[in-house]
């Protein structure tokens, strides 16, 4: 088995690292990773520098895991940067490391492409096994795999440190429209949800759904100026260039907007990606101030079409727990880390069993608060 690593995922053969996926998850997809790459939102001065894995047989790929070299930490959701100033702070260099993920994008999904046969689980281990050794080889102080299925979790061994945290993800029970998904709340929820759409119905401005495939080039300027306007506002900084929305636009219907309109302008906007049976809430943008119109756009109209659609679950993005009252449920993510220095390693593993504890605590607690009338559970 002959071991490579690419510094483009051109350098992998599409359809071979597509088959390898164990569902069609768009954010693991070559089309939607080469698109971040050719559009500029992967750049070392950013902290980013692909380094994607392969694993061939006679010329052919076996496995193979989108890999990067990564200079900082932002752009990742499982934050790590005590870990950073602790190691810098005891003269180490933290920096590189190995990252085993996707881009700016707190999605669970495949992160070891190794199909789904009888080979997958030592496909699965060669892998880790490699990132491994690569971080050795460079010297590098740790590698962190995020935002693993739970599948991957049997390829990583002792030596790697689990962590775990919650998202909140909405699970279509085969609901006909939405106000069948209402009716399956408690009356409490079920009735400030109905006033939050009130307040948009009110406000005058036109709501529609739009593939990004329909979008025309200014629609797409328009769209992503509005997601740069909102990591400004909060003073973080906008990595999607407006290249790279506009490389959505040719990905048939990955992409997928919610939109406001105020007369023919463009007011806001939710972005969304879609899987096979999976929608994905991204990003969001707005110039004008209408109460309700960020539920709207980025829960409401995202439960309609994952209804409409017959998806089976629909994942907003991280963090937020007033996604609980609006049907939303906890759900649990796993990353693995392997911190190449024995002793910073007993160390880390230490301060995770304390935060596992809070983290279960935690999704326990949230649990006992389902919006549901049966009392939905946590989804393990």
């Amino acid at each position: 088995m002959h071991i490579r690593f690419h510094d483009a995922i051109a350098g992998l053969p599409a359809a071979a690292w597509d088959a390898l996926r164990a569902d069609a998850n768009p954010f693991v997809s070559h089309a939607l990773l080469d698109a971040l790459e050719r559009s500029g939102c992967i750049r070392p001065d950013w902290g980013w520098q692909a380094h994607h894995l392969g694993l061939y047989e006679d010329g052919r790929l076996l496995a193979a895991a989108p890999l990067y070299l990564k200079g900082n930490s932002h752009g990742e959701f499982v934050f790590d940067w005590s870990w950073a100033s602790a190691w810098q702070r005891a003269g180490g260099e933290y920096y590189p490391k190995l990252l085993n993920g996707v881009p700016y994008s707190p999605v669970a999904g495949p992160r070891l492409l190794a199909g789904n046969d009888a080979r997958t689980p030592s496909l699965q281990r060669e892998l880790v096994e490699a990132m491994r050794r690569e971080a050795e080889r460079l010297g590098l102080s740790s590698v962190h795999a995020n935002f693993l299925q739970p599948a991957e979790l049997a390829a990583f061994g002792d030596g790697w440190l689990a962590r775990s945290d919650v998202q909140f993800h909405w699970h279509n029970r085969g609901y006909r429209h939405f106000p069948d998904f209402l009716a399956a709340l408690n009356h409490k929820k079920r009735k400030n949800i109905l006033r939050e759409r009130r307040q948009v119905a009110a406000s005058g401005l036109a709501i529609e759904w739009r593939s990004g495939d329909s979008l025309h080039d200014d629609e797409w300027q328009r769209v992503h100026a509005l997601y740069e306007a909102t990591f400004d506002m909060k003073g973080n900084h906008a990595a999607l260039t407006v290249a790279f929305f506009r490389q959505l636009g040719t990905l048939g219907s990955t992409a997928q907007l919610a939109l406001a309109r105020d007369g023919a302008a463009i007011v806001a906007m939710a972005l969304f990606v879609q899987g096979d049976k999976v929608l994905y809430g991204r990003y969001w943008g707005a110039a004008v101030d209408v109460p309700g119109l960020h539920f709207e756009l980025c829960y409401y109209r995202g439960i309609d079409y994952a209804i409409a659609h017959r998806l089976d679950r629909f994942e907003p993005g991280a963090q937020g727990e007033h996604k609980l009252a609006r049907g939303f449920l906890p759900a649990r993510t796993h990353s693995r880390h392997y911190l190449a220095n024995p002793d910073f390693r007993a160390a880390v593993a230490a301060a995770l069993a304390s935060e596992a504890e809070a983290v279960d605590a935690y999704a326990t607690e949230l649990g006992d608060h389902s919006p549901y009338a049966d009392h939905g559970e946590v989804d393990r």
